[in-house]
């Protein structure tokens, strides 16, 4: 593992179905296939995510409406009745190279908007970067805005080593 002591973040944001997670997963992928130790945090705003199964032990300490934690010899699951801050995102985590945050949209992160098909000017305001592919009219993004080839992850995870932000 990299030396942690600058602990980086940045974050990714765009419409449904435009490609955050597979380019989060290729950034994720680079960056660990370099040494590097990341974490990943994504936003869930529908409350749609499931990580238990109706039946299990697990299950029925969280239907008592306990925090309940999951521990193996492999990983450690965390069941927690109440949101998390990014700070205790962090603090869960301590020991990282880089956080990868999907969403969030109102985290004061350096942020990487990805549009595939089309442009939402919804994100604009919130986004640093625009990473786009083949279907995006050039000529529609605004002056100024930078942009990264959506297809070219090594080119985003060096953005992100020059743009993310110490937390």
């Amino acid at each position: 593992m990299k030396n942690n002591t600058n602990r980086l973040a940045v974050a990714f944001t765009g419409p449904s179905n435009s490609g955050k997670t597979s380019l989060i997963v290729k950034v994720s992928n680079i960056l660990q296939d370099n040494g590097y130790k990341v974490a990943i945090v994504k936003h869930d705003p529908k409350d749609k995510a499931n990580f238990d199964k109706d039946g299990k032990d697990s299950f029925k300490f969280s239907q008592t409406g306990a925090d309940v934690a999951v521990v193996s010899p492999y990983k450690t699951t965390i069941f927690k009745k109440k949101t998390s801050t990014i700070d205790e995102m962090i603090d869960i985590f301590k020991e990282f190279d880089f956080l990868l945050v999907e969403g969030l949209k109102t985290l004061p992160l350096p942020r990487i908007c990805i549009c595939r098909t089309r442009l939402d000017e919804n994100y604009f305001e919130v986004s640093d970067t625009l990473a786009i592919d083949d279907t995006i009219d050039k000529a529609k993004i605004p002056k100024g805005m930078q942009t990264l080839d959506l297809n070219n992850p090594e080119q985003v995870v060096q953005w992100i080593k020059e743009n993310a932000k110490k937390v």
